[in-house]
């Protein structure tokens, strides 16, 4: 199966959507881990107890920096929860979005109606999918075209000749009619036989190429 050509790939995106979150997440966690090991968490709680022992401040006051520390911890949960919301609205907004709207488009399509198109303004795997699926769309119309036609041609074909094989006497004028009635029918007879061989050849085609 041939590789996408396409500049900008689904798979890039979801690299770059975990990048993101395992970054912010990165960031955050070495932050915590600077605050907590570090001498300036220490010698805060010693200096709090020395000031305590001394009578210079209440006991409310003793574990300040660790209250700090925690107001600080809940701030990064926060950046985080942000980041992962502004990452999942873009998940949803470039990969689920198009693809809820590709899955109603081909269920339009299954049940017959050919009159819807899938558009997706973006330059990945999911724009050629949806291409594809119009392309196909397309197709099926034009195979349902040329078909109706020679139904109704044929119906014609069958009407006419059976009204002129009633008569007793054919004129070479009938028989004229009748023989270009069949070699119209001939005709779209072979540009679907076209169509359907060319869809067998492009089918052929693709399977050798994956």
């Amino acid at each position: 199966m041939k590789k996408s050509e396409s500049g900008y790939s689904l798979q890039r995106t979801m690299i770059v959507y975990f990048l993101l979150i395992g970054f912010a997440s990165s960031l955050v966690g070495i932050e915590f881990i600077v605050e907590t090991h570090g001498s300036d968490l220490n010698k805060a709680l010693l200096s709090n107890f020395e000031k305590y022992s001394k009578g210079e401040i209440g006991s409310d006051e003793v574990f300040s920096p660790i209250d700090k520390l925690r107001s600080k911890a809940i701030l990064m949960v926060v950046i985080i929860l942000c980041v992962m919301i502004i990452v999942l609205t873009m998940f949803i907004k470039n990969i689920t979005g198009p693809l809820q709207h590709m899955i109603e488009v081909s269920k339009a399509i299954s049940r017959g109606d050919l009159s819807h198109t899938i558009k997706i303004h973006s330059d990945n795997e999911l724009a050629e999918l949806g291409n594809v699926i119009n392309e196909m769309s397309s197709n099926l119309q034009e195979i349902t075209l040329l078909s109706k036609q020679m139904c109704s041609t044929g119906s014609d074909f069958v009407e006419n000749t059976g009204f002129m094989l009633e008569q007793e006497n054919l004129t070479s004028e009938d028989m004229k009619k009748i023989g270009e009635e069949i070699s119209h029918l001939h005709g779209e007879l072979e540009m679907l036989t076209d169509v359907v061989e060319y869809f067998n050849f492009y089918t052929l085609e693709k399977a050798d190429d994956e």
